[in-house]
């Protein structure tokens, strides 16, 4: 045996190793992005679809966020939308009008973030269910018209532009802000998937299962509460602040119950309690429009039929799949396994015979 076939065998070992890890897989997907990008720079990926992939990513973060809120701790809101208009117009005020460092634009955004998950998570002690869905429309609502009129800080009606993005002094090219979504992107689902399988991911399920049973278990409804509130706004936040990036224009109507709902069926199409699920429930509501309906003429004559589609996606992955789209592709994958299975057993049976 040559020395190159050890190396080689030790390679694909380790590598096997590897692929066992659960950050694997995402770091791949990573990796795909940044090859699609460069694909994209090279003239063999159009920017209509690096531009839905971009955007898929970006409303991906608010997804996983709001999937921590709803999925694991049972929580229910309606004002999504808000907290993303609320991170757009933190970076377009500070960093573009005043002309704050982006670390400090961020610190900000996290600190306001934080404050007004907070709030959200001390009124959730006292209200539940679809009371706390209506409180947080309210409340979305109430946001949204502060836009419209505090024209000081979001330039009201007419909209915000932020031109002026750079990091650490230098401006930031269209290629480097792609580059810092795909990573901001790939940093936050392994920050979710470390939440889900940590004890705190374990004392949401409890506490979304039973609150009186993760009492009895220790766990402070206080304290999780506000936590899954605060995670969720801090992700929407983020999210609002690599739109502005990337879009560089943000206006107050954006931020409608439109959009909270849409981020509510991509995570109930793809499955709440699953990362690939949610980024696939995303790209059904998000990317499926910019990537492909928008490309076709009855779609474009009649752009709200897009509507028809989602409620109608929604309405067969709530009958016959209610965990999402990751169930049915579970369910594909291992119906493939069966038969292959019994394929293979088939052929050994026809070659050595039965088994004694």
């Amino acid at each position: 045996m040559s020395i190159l076939t050890v190396y080689l065998k030790a390679f694909l070992k380790s590598i096997q190793k590897l692929s066992k890890h659960p950050y694997f897989g995402f770091i791949v997907f990573g990796v795909v992005l940044l090859i699609v990008q460069l694909m994209n720079l090279s003239g063999l990926v159009t920017p209509t679809l690096m531009k839905t992939l971009i955007l898929v990513m970006i409303y991906s973060i608010i997804s996983l966020g709001f999937a921590l809120l709803l999925g694991y701790a049972g929580l229910a809101s309606l004002g999504t939308a808000g907290f993303v208009g609320l991170g757009t117009y933190f970076i377009g005020h500070f960093s573009g009008t005043l002309g704050y460092p982006f670390i400090v634009t961020l610190v900000i955004s996290l600190i306001g973030a934080i404050v007004l998950g907070v709030i959200v998570g001390f009124i959730s002690l006292r209200i539940e269910g679809l009371y706390l869905g209506i409180i947080t429309l309210g409340l979305s609502e109430i946001m949204k018209e502060v836009f419209k009129s505090f024209s000081a800080f979001t330039n009201g009606v007419n909209g915000l532009s932020f031109r002026n993005f750079a990091l650490f002094g230098q401006p930031v090219s269209d290629l480097t802000v792609n580059l810092l979504i795909i990573f901001v992107f790939i940093i936050m689902i392994l920050a979710t998937l470390n939440i889900i399988k940590s004890p705190t991911g374990r004392a949401l399920l409890a506490m979304k299962n039973s609150d009186s049973a993760a009492q009895s278990m220790g766990i402070s409804l206080l304290k999780y509460r506000l936590l899954a509130f605060v995670l969720a706004t801090i992700y929407a936040v983020i999210a609002g602040i690599l739109y502005m990036a990337n879009q560089k224009f943000s206006i107050p109507t954006t931020w409608s119950l439109d959009f909270s709902l849409n981020i509510l069926a991509a995570v109930i199409v793809g499955g709440a309690q699953s990362i690939t699920g949610i980024i696939l429930g995303t790209f059904m509501i998000f990317g499926l429009n910019l990537a492909i309906l928008q490309n076709i003429p009855f779609f474009q004559n009649n752009p709200d039929a897009v509507w028809i589609i989602n409620g109608l996606l929604i309405i067969l992955v709530i009958m016959f799949y209610p965990g999402g789209l990751i169930r049915l592709f579970q369910a594909i994958k291992y119906s493939i396994i069966s038969r292959y299975k019994k394929i293979k057993h088939a052929w050994r049976v026809y070659r050595y015979g039965e088994d004694d």
